[in-house]
């Protein structure tokens, strides 16, 4: 079976019969890897209960658009923000319709219309109501719009009936829904990407360092290696488990991390320098732990190298990408940043917000190059590494 490590996906349950299928669903999405959480609608609550949803996927699931206790903090958004995809299945005729007419009327549906990742729909209903011309049409606009179709399937229905409108088996939609994280994009090519933070040792025991949780790296990387690409992730010292199918160079300081990054970039067609590394080092560290005295004591600094613009100076280099994690004229630095260092791309990002600085989950970046600035909206950083990935495949390859 497919992977699907570190993907969140929300799962939306309508109403009909195949309602039961999700529980099933649920179990296997989480044995590929994925987490899950569950929108289900009023109609699908009587063919099968919140409990046994909630029981499977080890999360609340949610019912109500108008709950005043999750809407006090932006509920449908931060779900909608949550997601790397949205798969509703079953889908029933009456929710694809809702859909294609943008109707937000239910949490699920309003979900839909606040979110940024993809959505997938698992059709399931009667062989005579999905041969409608209505639904047919619904079925059409839903995909001009990007929307994924899955299934349905053709067999014996519950009303008795044969043909098509069975929803999708369940190891088959996992299958499916793993294909939608997977492209060719970047294949052939080869990616390496900095990710976390450096240490600088002041002593064996004490080191100079920032609060970069290396989420966002290791989420390109994942993205990098979905795309095709032969994917090298140079790593500082993190609370991350190592990614699947990708080389990971363990380091710890800044002088390591620039030799790690010449070494992995021969040969290289795109280097994203996403790591967070320490401007300076200690001049001299300690070979022993320095004692507490009464006095107060100096460092010496001295300036570390620029790994993002050495890689940018080589004679043969990659697509080379930079980030600016600034806490004031974001625009302004990254784009100093984007000339002085000669990048290709900055990925800029304003780390004082809370929201979307180090260790959140969620953030919302500005791309910076020599042509335009744009500004994507927030979402989970899976999400979008999938968008930036996306991005640098097209400035690289043309298409």
């Amino acid at each position: 079976m497919s992977s699907l490590v570190n993907k969140h996906i929300l799962l939306g349950v309508t109403g009909g019969i195949a309602a039961y299928k999700s529980a099933e669903l649920i179990r296997l999405l989480q044995k590929s890897g994925a987490e899950v959480r569950v929108i289900m609608t009023p109609a699908a609550q009587e063919f099968i209960t919140p409990l046994t949803l909630q029981a499977l996927s080890g999360h609340p699931v949610h019912t109500n658009l108008l709950d005043p206790e999750a809407e006090a903090a932006m509920g449908h958004i931060e779900l909608a923000r949550w997601a790397d995809l949205i798969l509703i299945a079953p889908a029933s005729a009456n929710f694809l319709a809702r859909l294609c007419h943008g109707e937000g009327s239910d949490l699920l549906s309003t979900v839909c219309l606040a979110s940024h990742c993809q959505i997938a729909l698992a059709p399931a209903m009667n062989q005579a109501m999905w041969a409608q011309a209505s639904t047919q049409e619904n079925i059409d606009k839903l995909k001009s719009r990007g929307n994924k179709i899955f299934g349905p399937g053709q067999g014996y229905q519950a009303c008795g009936d044969t043909g098509a409108g069975r929803m999708e088996e369940v190891d088959a939609l996992v299958e499916q829904v793993a294909g939608l994280f997977s492209s060719n994009l970047l294949s052939g090519k080869k990616v390496v990407i900095t990710a976390g933070p450096t240490r600088e040792a002041l002593d064996p025991v004490r080191y100079i360092s920032n609060h970069s949780s290396g989420k966002m790296g290791y989420a390109l990387a994942i993205a990098a290696m979905e795309a095709g690409a032969e994917t090298v992730l140079i790593s500082g010292p993190v609370n991350l488990a190592p990614p699947e199918k990708i080389s990971v160079v363990p380091t710890v300081s800044a002088l390591d991390m620039l030799a790690a990054s010449l070494e992995a970039v021969k040969g290289a067609d795109i280097f994203i320098a996403a790591a967070a590394v320490a401007d300076y080092r200690p001049e001299h560290s300690a070979g022993q732990k320095i004692k507490k005295t009464d006095d107060d004591i100096s460092i010496a600094l001295t300036k570390n190298p620029d790994i993002v613009a050495s890689i940018a100076a080589l004679e043969n280099r990659p697509f080379t990408v930079g980030f600016a994690a600034e806490t004031n004229n974001l625009e302004s630095y990254a784009r100093k940043k984007l000339v002085g260092k000669n990048l290709d791309l900055v990925i800029a990002n304003d780390v004082s917000n809370q929201a979307i600085g180090f260790n959140s989950d969620d953030n919302q970046v500005t791309l910076i190059s020599s042509e335009q600035a744009e500004t994507l909206p927030i979402m989970n950083k899976a999400s979008l590494a999938t968008h930036l990935i996306s991005y640098i495949a097209a400035r690289v390859t043309g298409v």
